[in-house]
């Protein structure tokens, strides 16, 4: 059975997770806290598998107490139970298992588990969780979808476009709307593979098969899906470098 552990300052919420995770059978309620100072020390002290986390915390912030978990050891597995979808990329980067948002409801709280148990196997083999964060590849870019954080394989992603203040990432099988800017998701990626081609387009230079000339020295690329990128006049001597030609 997984030990848990709550930290939450709003006490309906609170009560509302502790209902949920013990009605699943799975769960040991270990301990509970409102604030970050009680919950290191308390967390310390009870050594959970699994920390539920919340990151409005009445001032504090779940961010940085999950910073101080990973000094653990063994480090606890984190879920952010939180009412904001905006740090859902931070939290990934900081080992979270999962990122579940409020109003909490039970089959939402299942799939968490689930994730958890087939991951960390916990209560099989009887041995300290490894996050799902530390089994990632560098060849793979977390990027926040609706409300799940989808994993990208580097070589699958063909180009990236600004859209409409957000970006669109189209791979081999899929075209994902992300809710970060082509800014913040170039800053993510292997420059050594990707290049900024236009202010509104980032290619997977791996995935170019024919250069066409355009007008006033500009190009468009052929990719391998049979999508056509421009190259601007901007990028144009940086392109040509790489390309060498």
């Amino acid at each position: 059975m997984l030990k848990a552990y709550i930290v939450e300052d709003e006490p309906l919420a609170r009560e509302e997770l502790k209902y949920l995770l013990t009605e699943s059978k799975q769960v040991e309620i270990v301990g509970e806290a409102n604030c970050l100072k009680e919950a290191i020390k308390d967390i310390s002290k009870h050594r959970p598998d699994l920390v539920f986390l919340d990151i409005d915390l009445d001032g504090d912030n779940g961010l940085d107490l999950a910073k101080r978990l990973l000094q653990l050891k063994p480090t606890p597995s984190i879920v952010f139970a939180t009412a904001y979808d905006e740090y859902a990329l931070q939290a990934f980067e900081l080992n979270a298992i999962d990122y579940i948002l409020k109003p909490f409801d039970e089959e939402r709280i299942r799939k968490t588990l689930e994730k958890i148990m087939q991951v960390g196997k916990i209560g099989n083999e009887k041995r300290p969780f490894t996050s799902l964060t530390n089994k990632v590849n560098l060849g793979k870019t977390a990027v926040l979808v609706d409300e799940r954080i989808v994993l990208l394989e580097n070589d699958s992603i063909i180009y990236l476009e600004a859209f409409e203040g957000k970006c669109k990432v189209k791979t081999m099988n899929e075209e994902y709307v992300v809710s970060d800017s082509l800014v913040v998701i170039e800053k993510k990626l292997n420059n050594a593979q990707f290049m900024r081609v236009h202010r509104s387009f980032i290619v997977n230079m791996d995935h170019i098969v024919e250069i066409h000339p355009w007008f006033n020295s500009t190009y468009n690329v052929l990719l391998k899906d049979q999508s056509k990128v421009p190259v601007s006049r901007t990028y144009v001597k940086d392109f040509k470098m790489y390309v060498n030609f």
